[in-house]
């Protein structure tokens, strides 16, 4: 499993993501990240190395026009992670439903999660967390409101480390507009 945690505050995002790589009962220490840029996003996977390979290097998004931030990733966003889902041979079609993956995704100062239905969800207090990691993430990140919000992330990240085997450093941080 793994843990990403996103926040959003003064018009800024900040991303952190930890390094675990699961498989069963064994965790190990990836090479590769599990959040990055790409273009005017900070993306924050899990669960899969694949979908983050894709939204890395083959997803390439029309900029935004006219639309709002919110309108402009529920639309023009996620359809294009579909559309790249899809010709990589990543989503999954039963039942003629749609599944993707889970991952964060921060846009101009705001904070998203892209649920594998492809939703687009945005909470109010501008905190979002995901992977095994997450419920101590986001009690971490609450109780400690107090401190920067890199500090905050880094902290928060090595508190769900300590009580969940499926986070590990090292721990990588992004901030962003």
């Amino acid at each position: 499993m793994t843990c990403i945690i996103g926040l959003s505050e003064g018009g800024k995002v900040w991303m952190g993501a930890d390094s675990a790589l699961s498989n069963g009962w064994t965790v190990r220490e990836t090479a590769y990240p599990k959040l990055f840029r790409n273009g005017e996003f900070i993306i924050g996977c899990v669960e899969s190395l694949r979908m983050t390979q894709i939204l890395e290097y083959h997803l390439d998004v029309p900029e935004q026009d006219r639309a709002g931030d919110r309108e402009y990733l529920v639309t023009v966003f996620v359809e294009a992670v579909r559309k790249e889902f899809k010709k990589q041979g990543f989503a999954k079609v039963e039942n003629n439903e749609e599944e993707g993956g889970f991952f964060l995704v921060g846009y101009r100062g705001e904070i998203y999660k892209v649920e594998n239905n492809f939703q687009v969800v945005s909470y109010a207090d501008a905190l979002i967390a995901l992977g095994g990691g997450e419920d101590f993430a986001l009690g971490a990140m609450k109780a400690l409101e107090h401190l920067p919000p890199r500090e905050r992330i880094e902290k928060s990240l090595e508190i769900a480390a300590y009580f969940s085997g499926a986070v590990m450093a090292p721990f990588v941080v992004l901030e962003g507009m």
